[in-house]
């Protein structure tokens, strides 16, 4: 009976799943969509003498908003529900993404784009929080895993889109932030207030409600939760930073000699989801230490390489723990916050994985300096990443698997 009610569940929140698949592409999408069309955007205003630094700035800047918001994103909706929340923030931010293709006007455009980061902010939060609400453990894997190989596929959709809209216009390219308002469609309608733990009936198969609602908030579980996703976060993006970079240093320098040396290694990200999926039997600490695992000997691989091929092998690891890292970090994460807390502690984690992408340029860069190359800090950052993969098997070894909090 038990296994009936259980795909019967599953089954009701299809649509709430392939919804939230879709609109977790959404902070993603904002910084992705427009790297086709950031030499365009200079172009048009190459009067002003810093729109070569303030462009790339006007990309970048949602993910600074998404670090310092998230956490109060999360608060709101603890305090006053997920779907009004996650709905405006939806709506919001197909306004003020698309805001800009009725500008002309720089500083307007990134004040724009600040205020999206913004939405993005309760998007990547509350979508986050609704996987643990929504589902158990398993079903929280199943979807993760669906999720990290559909933005993988996703991605030169986008770009080829851009480009085609930007080729009539050169900010036609902020009118792909309308894909936000079918989203929003689709929320209305099949997105619902998960209950709470207290009102919930116990034969409903609820997510894990966690800790009391009137439980103290977990610190300590929060900071642990912001420390490993900092860390792993700085290493998620050492690569795609810096890889043009080492790339260079064994002598390829054409951007699409480097496009078709990588496009194969790069479909391994997908094959990383399935590994995530596939290590959910050995619990939480053995999946966060194959990840880095993957990520270190991948990362020193590239380090180490003098050959396109040898570049290619250590891709194709990195990009394996690259399609481990978000999957497994939201799901031990989840684990970590009851339904009461969960808004609060999926905004910390966002906070702190959009924190990374902002500092890890500058450690890597600080790192190469020292090591006299963009491939010597590759292979420091990789030899971090296995004695962190290490330290993780240690702690595999001591404890079992966490059975679903059910």
């Amino acid at each position: 009976m038990n296994a009936v009610r259980q795909f019967y569940r599953d089954l009701t929140l299809k649509p709430q799943g392939f919804t939230m698949v879709v609109a977790a592409f959404l902070p993603v999408f904002a910084i992705i969509a427009m790297f086709p069309v950031v030499a365009a955007i200079i172009g048009h205003f190459k009067d002003d003498p810093d729109a070569a630094i303030k462009v790339p700035q006007m990309v970048t800047a949602p993910g600074y908003a998404i670090a310092l918001l998230s956490p109060f994103a999360g608060l709101i909706a603890d305090k006053f529900g997920r779907r009004r929340l996650l709905l405006a923030c939806t709506f919001f931010y197909g306004i003020v993404g698309a805001a800009p293709f009725l500008m002309d006007d720089l500083d307007h455009i990134i004040a724009s784009r600040i205020l999206l980061g913004v939405c993005e902010a309760g998007i990547l939060t509350i979508i986050n929080t609704l996987i643990g609400d929504y589902w158990d453990d398993k079903g929280r894997r199943n979807w993760l895993m669906l999720q990290g190989i559909v933005g993988p596929f996703l991605q030169p959709a986008v770009f080829f889109l851009v480009a085609a809209v930007a080729a009539v216009r050169w900010n036609g390219g902020f009118l792909v932030y309308l894909v936000a308002f079918p989203i929003f469609i689709a929320m209305f309608f099949f997105m619902f207030e998960p209950q709470k733990p207290e009102a919930a009936k116990p034969e409903a198969g609820n997510a894990s409600a966690g800790p009391a609602a009137s439980s103290a908030f977990p610190l300590k579980e929060a900071l642990m939760v912001a420390s490993l996703t900092l860390f792993a976060s700085i290493l998620y993006y050492v690569f795609i930073v810096n890889g043009s970079i080492a790339w260079a240093e064994i002598g390829v320098n054409d951007p699409m000699a480097v496009t078709k040396a990588t496009a194969i290694p790069a479909l391994f990200v997908c094959f990383g989801a399935f590994v995530f999926r596939l290590m959910s039997r050995f619990g939480n600490a053995a999946q966060l230490a194959a990840m880095l695992g993957f990520l270190g000997i991948g990362l020193a691989g590239i380090g180490l390489a003098h050959s396109v091929f040898a570049m290619q092998v250590g891709l194709a690891f990195q990009q394996t723990g690259a399609g481990m890292a978000v999957p497994a970090l939201i799901a031990w994460a989840q684990t970590k916050f009851g339904f009461a807390h969960r808004g609060r502690g999926m905004g910390i984690w966002s906070s702190a994985f959009f924190l990374g992408q902002a500092i890890s340029p500058q450690i890597v860069g600080r790192i190469a300096t020292g090591a006299g190359s963009m491939q010597g800090a590759f292979l420091v950052t990789g030899m971090i990443a296995l004695a962190a993969a290490v330290a993780g098997l240690l702690i595999a070894s001591r404890t079992q698997p966490q059975p679903a909090a059910a």
